[in-house]
């Protein structure tokens, strides 16, 4: 049984900046690092879906994962995934490629490990042969929504908390009751589960989530750090910080990731919109007129919910 060192807190799902050439840019994968740093985040979790790791070639998505430990230095803890391929063989070697990156944690995303109408004891078999090929590291779960979104199910969740070797949860299942149960499935067993649904998080947090890692963490880390920090004691401004972060979180519907990439852009992030997903659709006029409103507004907000 390996120890839990995650910590607790925000974690963003990072996002991969690329060229005009649409290759990697790594001088805004260094600026995006320090910025995820300085708003005081607890870890980044990279080479996920807000990577656009199903777009990353695999010598990619361990370069991005590698650099994104050497940028942290230490200063924040780094989890990653960036197993993309249906067999369970080239998983693995995936999953090993990842690992030796130097990353706290590997995580495993959860419909990678079994078909939609597989059972979960499939799902168990594949995940402990995973689990036995690679001894000596932790590991995490992503309920990722692509290509499909398997929650795990009590059985499940029991079996990754009773492994010894399974220490983080990015939950999706956006559902406050759920998560409250799954938290007692959870018990002390030092699985800790991270919500990624703003609605539901202030919820969580006093039902005993251990933190947020989700993609409004790209738009506005502080105010969900500062929720994370005070929640307990300030409960009222906790509210009204929970209200504003719901409203917010119509971005993730908004050409999501381009539109972060264009807000980190406007608020001193440089970096262009270009994606891989959607086609690499360029951000609409509309969506930037938005994009711009909300920069405004969430400056405001900071002003308000950040002063001491």
């Amino acid at each position: 049984m390996l120890k839990n060192t995650i910590s607790s807190g925000v974690w963003p799902t990072m996002l991969t900046p690329f060229t005009d050439g649409g290759k990697i840019d790594k001088k805004a994968v260094e600026r995006l690092v320090n910025w995820y740093v300085d708003s005081g985040v607890s870890g980044i979790f990279a080479v996920c879906q807000s990577s656009e790791m199903f777009q990353l070639a695999l010598e990619e998505r361990i370069a991005l994962a590698r650099e994104t430990v050497r940028l942290s230095a230490g200063r924040v803890q780094v989890v990653a995934s960036g197993h993309i391929s249906d067999d369970p063989a080239e998983q693995i070697e995936e999953l090993k490629a990842i690992a030796e990156t130097g990353v706290d944690a590997v995580v495993l995303v959860s419909n990678r490990l079994a078909l939609r109408d597989e059972s979960d004891e499939v799902w168990i078999e594949r995940c402990g042969a995973i689990l036995k090929a690679i001894p000596g590291v932790n590991f995490g779960v992503y309920e990722c929504p692509y290509p499909y979104k398997r929650l795990l199910s009590e059985k499940v969740l029991k079996w990754c908390a009773q492994s010894g070797r399974i220490n983080f949860l990015k939950d999706t299942c956006c559902d406050g009751e759920l998560i409250a149960r799954r938290l007692k499935w959870i018990g002390e067993s030092g699985l800790k589960l991270f919500n990624a649904n703003t609605p539901t998080l202030l919820q969580s947090l006093r039902d005993g989530a251990s933190g947020f890692c989700g993609v409004m963490a790209n738009i506005c880390p502080r105010l969900l750090v500062r929720l994370f920090d005070s929640y307990k004691a300030h409960p009222d401004k906790a509210e009204l910080l929970q209200s504003y972060l719901t409203v917010l979180s119509w971005v993730e519907t908004q050409q999501y990731p381009s539109c972060a990439k264009y807000y980190l852009n406007s608020v001193g992030v440089p970096m262009e919109s270009a994606c891989r997903v959607n086609g690499g659709a360029p951000l609409s006029r509309y969506v930037r007129d938005e994009i711009d409103m909300l920069r405004l507004l969430n400056g405001k907000m900071e002003d308000f919910f950040l002063k001491e």
